[in-house]
């Protein structure tokens, strides 16, 4: 009897993963540009901590987004690739924000916490249907942005 399962999932579960990845990838995208904007038009006496700051989250960021897509690709899919349907589908809208340290950080902040649930959201599809290499994948993602939160609190409180 041959087998429905592809790499031991059902197809309806990968293709529920595939959704779930595209819209994080989606998101990463728009914050990953963000990122970049800051970086490039940071002002203020912060400048540059801000200014490495953002150099340092926009690779870590443009990693995720790779490992992502990958991982789409994994299930027989194609991610999303094109900035209309990453504008369409992102949580996380261009910015408007003045460029001064606080701001961004604050918007950054915001953004950390749009992709954070969408994280936690799509581990609990992995948790379901046994998808330990996703799991893993974006709980080091989450990991990584509970520190980065954690800092960039302290950077703005007063």
């Amino acid at each position: 009897m041959k087998s429905n399962k592809v790499l031991g999932f059902e197809k309806t579960e990968m293709e529920a993963m595939v959704e779930s990845l595209n819209l994080l990838l989606a998101n990463l995208h728009v914050h990953y540009q963000k990122l970049r904007n800051y970086h490039w038009n940071v002002t203020g006496g912060e400048f540059f901590e801000i200014h490495e700051l953002t150099e340092v989250e926009y690779n870590q960021v443009l990693t995720e987004i790779d490992d992502v897509a990958e991982r789409i690709r994994v299930f027989g899919a194609y991610p999303m690739s094109t900035l209309k349907e990453y504008l369409s589908k992102s949580e996380i809208k261009e910015t408007k924000v003045k460029h001064n340290a606080k701001e961004i950080v604050k918007e950054i902040l915001d953004d950390f916490g749009v992709l954070i649930s969408l994280m936690i959201d799509t581990i609990e599809l992995t948790q379901d249907m046994g998808d330990v290499s996703t799991n893993e994948m974006l709980t080091g993602f989450m990991k990584r942005r509970e520190k980065m939160h954690w800092m960039l609190n302290a950077f703005i409180t007063e």
